[in-house]
């Protein structure tokens, strides 16, 4: 009787040791899904792409953890001339590729959209009058090609402040299409040069007077998913009439703007879609892989990461390029 009693004494005994050890143990984290594909992709280009770019290469690499990825961004004029001249596989293309560029081999998939965003410092003594009435585009036009409008008072408000312009000093995406906006080139802009996206947001930062030019994911802070403080989006006057509308009001938060780029309400340029450029169809097993990764899974980091994705119809015509 008394071994009887001892041996159902034990049972709790044994079932608290065991929870025990089982909430010590490790879960096992997923295989990847092949262990055969290898070898490594260089990627480097525009800023605009260059986040997302980082995050489906790690999200990937969990997959095939023998492909290892060196990538860099230096704009989108550099990641293209890399590509083309052979010393990446992959090139990070924020603007339309120019004909000379296609007779050298530029083939390109396009992977997901963005918009290059008029900023201003948020501390400028005319902001409220600004945020109300917004920019009309050829004003624009006359502060950043022409010169003809010089102070803040012309756009918005009652104190003088000059307009002190900045832009970009590097061969970018986001220059070229801002440029586009207004049927220019990158070399038509004015302003005091500054060398990639990081820096022009730190610019207009730190100057109550400025106004400059970013892509979405530096002008918004991704996990607030409003925009960074001291920099505020400059709100465009679509329609032209001399304020800003509900419709044309969609700046406070990341997502209001990519929905309404999206919907077309936001002006194309400065949205554009961005892509992956390779010198001739890529051939290489894991840069097809990745793209088509990219343009399936990876579609899910899209929203998040503050762009905006392909349609449906849009993705397969991209996958259409790797088959």
């Amino acid at each position: 009787m008394r071994k009887i009693l001892l041996k159902w004494q034990l049972v709790p005994v044994l079932i608290v040791a065991a929870l025990l050890v089982s909430s010590f143990v490790k879960p096992v984290p997923p295989k990847p899904v092949s262990d055969d594909l290898e070898g490594t992709i260089s990627i480097s280009g525009a800023f605009a792409l260059y986040p997302i770019t980082v995050k489906w290469a790690d999200e990937f690499k969990k997959l095939h953890p023998k492909v290892t990825f060196n990538i860099s961004a230096g704009g989108a004029g550099k990641g293209i001339t890399d590509a083309l001249s052979g010393l990446v596989d992959i090139g990070l293309a924020s603007r339309d590729i120019d004909p000379a560029e296609v007779k050298k081999g530029a083939y390109t998939i396009y992977v997901t959209k963005d918009a290059v965003v008029p900023t201003f410092n948020t501390a400028n003594p005319n902001a409220a009058a600004i945020l109300a009435k917004g920019v009309k585009k050829g004003q624009f036009s006359d502060i950043f090609v022409s010169g003809n409008i010089k102070n803040w008072k012309q756009v918005a408000g009652k104190v003088d402040v000059p307009i002190h312009v900045y832009t970009r000093s590097d061969a970018a995406g986001a220059a070229e299409t801002w440029a586009k906006y207004f049927g220019k080139k990158q070399e038509d802009l004015l302003g005091v040069g500054v060398y990639g996206d990081p820096g022009l947001a730190q610019a207009v930062k730190k100057d109550v007077t400025a106004i400059g030019y970013n892509n979405l994911a530096y002008l918004y802070d991704l996990k607030t998913r409003k925009q960074v403080a001291g920099v505020h989006a400059l709100p465009i006057d679509v329609n032209g009439n001399g304020k800003i509308d509900a419709d044309e009001n969609f700046y406070d938060t990341i997502d209001q703007l990519t929905d309404a780029i999206g919907a077309g309400k936001y002006p194309s340029p400065p949205a554009r879609n961005l892509g992956f450029l390779f010198k001739g169809r890529p051939k290489k097993k894991e840069l097809i892989e990745f793209v088509k990764f990219v343009l399936t899974t990876g579609q899910k980091d899209v929203d998040e990461s503050g762009y905006i994705a392909l349609s449906k119809a849009k993705i397969q015509e991209e996958l259409k390029k790797v088959e």
